[in-house]
C-alpha cells in the first residue's frame, strides 16, 4: 500500500501526497514535538519536513514500509536539529568526564508506569534543549554517543553526560509528580 503511495507521489499524484500525510502526521508530529515542545514552531517544522519528504521521495529508494517510516522520521528529527541550531536553542554544557564519574548518583529507573504517556511527554518537552536533544537521539532514535556527537558536532563525553543529567532531570520529576499523585 504504501510503495503504492509513493510510486503515486513519485509521478505527481497531489492525492497520494495528501494519503501520505494523513497516514504518517500524527507519528511524525509527535517525533517532531519531542525535539520542538512549541507548537507554531513544531508546525513550521513539520511543514519544512514535508516539503523536504515530497521532494527528495523521487531520489529515495523504496526498501519496504519499516524502512520507508526510519526516512521519514530521519527527516523530521534533522529538520529539528536544524531548526533549533538555526535558533541556536542548542546549548551544552560541557561536563568533565572525572566529574560525571566520581557522580555516584544512582540511575535508578524511575516509577513510569505510575504516571501517563502524556505526563512523561510533558516532561521530556520540559527538559533543557541540549539535554532533550540528546535524550530523543539516543532513546528514540537508536543514536550511539559517538554518532550523537557528529551530528551535533560535540564530544562524544558532552552526549552521555547531557543523557545523564536528563535521566537525573526527569527521575527527579518523576518521582516529584508520583508523590503528590499519592
Amino acid at each position: 500500500m504504501v510503495n503504492n503511495i509513493v510510486e503515486r507521489i513519485r509521478r505527481k499524484d497531489q492525492r497520494a501526497m495528501g494519503e501520505l500525510y494523513q497516514m504518517y502526521i500524527g507519528e511524525l508530529s509527535s517525533v517532531c514535538y519531542r525535539y520542538i515542545p512549541n507548537r507554531d514552531d513544531a508546525k513550521d517544522v513539520l511543514q519544512n519536513s514535508f516539503v523536504k519528504i515530497f521532494t527528495s521521495i523521487a531520489t529515495m529508494e523504496y526498501r519496504g514500509e519499516e524502512a520507508f517510516k526510519g526516512w521519514l522520521v530521519r527527516i523530521v528529527a534533522h529538520e529539528a536539529l536544524s531548526f533549533l541550531r538555526e535558533k541556536k536553542k542548542l546549548q551544552f554544557v560541557e561536563q568533565d568526564d572525572t566529574k560525571l564519574q566520581q557522580a555516584h548518583i544512582a540511575d535508578e529507573a524511575p516509577e513510569t508506569e505510575r504516571i501517563s504517556a502524556d505526563q512523561l511527554h510533558q516532561l521530556i518537552s520540559e527538559l533543557p534543549d541540549g539535554y532533550r536533544t540528546v535524550l530523543n537521539l539516543y532513546v528514540f532514535e537508536n543514536y550511539s554517543h559517538r554518532q550523537i556527537a557528529e551530528l551535533l558536532g560535540i564530544k562524544e563525553s558532552t552526549s552521555s553526560s547531557q543523557l545523564h543529567y536528563a535521566k537525573q532531570w526527569l527521575a527527579r520529576r518523576i518521582k516529584e509528580l508520583t508523590n503528590k499523585q499519592g
